[in-house]
């Protein structure tokens, strides 16, 4: 923020869904403050994001900075790395490994997940507004699906005969995330164009060729 505001950059913030952290309301739209745990497990990256928000907007508003700040939802695509952690990769590769796959909970939460292109498209997109508009911009595909719909996908498209196990639900997990995504309609005229199952088809492809490789 400092070398924007020296330099006279636009600059864009990468923020999360995760801000909202285990919503009230549903689906979250950018005027909702969030429930978030600010000593929990999850809360370094919660608050970190929360608070890099708080940043953009004071060097916006005492310094004139020109911030685009983007909440992006659950992202997935070819190109993810295998051991990130992200529930698409993870259930991908458990099930191109034969392994069980692992649910925490009983699968019922839900997650939107949007397809790298359109993630891309949509950032660019805010980008390239006039100065007036600084977001927050929800970035994500309101399609919602349970955990457990994710898993069955997974398991149906890849072919495997992994069975779903479940773990216990970790502390402040979200029960539910789906992007509101109006503004983003309105203001970038916006939203996914990709459908979830064309989207794994083309990561489970991806992840299949790297497994295949060793």
């Amino acid at each position: 923020l400092g070398l924007a505001k020296r330099t006279k950059a636009r600059i864009l913030q990468a923020s999360t869904s995760e801000v909202y952290g285990d919503p009230e309301i549903h689906p979250q739209e950018e005027s909702y403050w969030g429930n978030v745990n600010p000593i929990g497990p999850r809360s370094c990256y919660d608050e970190g994001k929360r608070c890099a928000e708080t940043l953009c907007f004071d060097y916006h508003r005492q310094h004139g900075v020109e911030i685009k700040v983007a909440r992006i939802f659950n992202t997935y695509g070819p190109r993810m790395h295998p051991n990130d952690g992200r529930v698409v990769s993870n259930f991908i590769m458990q099930a191109l490994r034969g392994e069980d796959i692992t649910i925490y909970g009983d699968g019922s939460q839900t997650r939107s997940f949007c397809f790298v292109d359109d993630l891309v498209d949509g950032l660019i997109g805010l980008m390239n507004t006039d100065t007036g508009v600084t977001g927050p911009i929800n970035l994500g595909n309101p399609g919602e699906f349970t955990i457990k719909e994710l898993a069955e996908l997974v398991i149906e498209m890849t072919g495997t005969s992994s069975k779903l196990v479940q773990k216990p639900l970790p502390q402040d997990d979200p029960r539910k995330r789906k992007p509101d995504i109006t503004r983003a309609r309105n203001t970038l005229g916006w939203e996914p164009q990709v459908k979830l199952r064309d989207g794994l088809e083309k990561t489970i492809a991806y992840f299949r060729e790297l497994h295949a490789a060793g």
